[in-house]
């Protein structure tokens, strides 16, 4: 029993490690384009076929920016129902990507969807680390739901500004959940 739990815990250790590392960066915004456009993959992440779409169903304009080791191009999803796809990419230094969602041209105050692949597995969290609890995401609310039936959903619903679903803070290891990596997430934001 004690090798098991013993087994357990450094399974989930190094499962932890593999999550993205979550660092608020001060950058210049780029461009924006179309609501629809998806920025090209390096490859699935954990070799399989999945990726996440975002439906803005909130009456703000979000911007998006999927950061591996550093921001790439700023998308912009139109309020009212504008949405983002991309297929899993793989982060060349080991660690994971977050797509981080902003309503202003901003990296201040962002929620974002975080993701590491791991073979045939993918590990998502949100994370509210960085985000103002006064934000448009918690005023109307957000959630992720996997279209793989053995993956947990997540979602906040609106005004909860301490949801249990997200990282508040680093440690918060517990709001990571793992699904195939062939699942398809949408992340419905409002």
């Amino acid at each position: 029993m004690l090798f098991n739990n013993g087994l357990f815990l450094g399974a989930f250790a190094m499962t932890a490690t593999a999550l993205p590392h979550v660092q608020q960066r001060d950058a210049t915004p780029s461009s924006t384009s179309s609501a629809s456009a998806s920025p090209s993959s390096s490859g699935g992440a954990g070799g399989g076929g999945g990726g996440v779409q975002i439906v803005n169903n909130m009456k703000e304009d979000v911007n998006l920016w999927t950061t591996d080791d550093s921001a790439g191009d700023q998308q912009r999803l139109s309020g009212g129902g504008g949405t983002h796809e991309e297929k899993f990419k793989t982060n060349d230094n080991g660690g994971g990507i977050s797509i981080k969602m902003s309503t202003t041209d901003s990296k201040d105050s962002v929620l974002q969807f975080e993701y590491t692949g791991d073979g045939d597995q993918v590990f998502y969290d949100l994370s509210s680390i960085n985000m103002e609890p006064e934000s448009a995401f918690v005023k109307s609310g957000f959630s992720v739901q996997p279209d793989d039936s053995s993956c947990e959903p997540s979602t906040c619903e609106p005004g909860d500004a301490d949801c249990n679903e997200t990282y508040q803070k680093p440690d918060d290891d517990h709001n990571t959940k793992a699904c195939s990596a062939d699942a398809t997430f949408v992340v419905t934001l409002g």
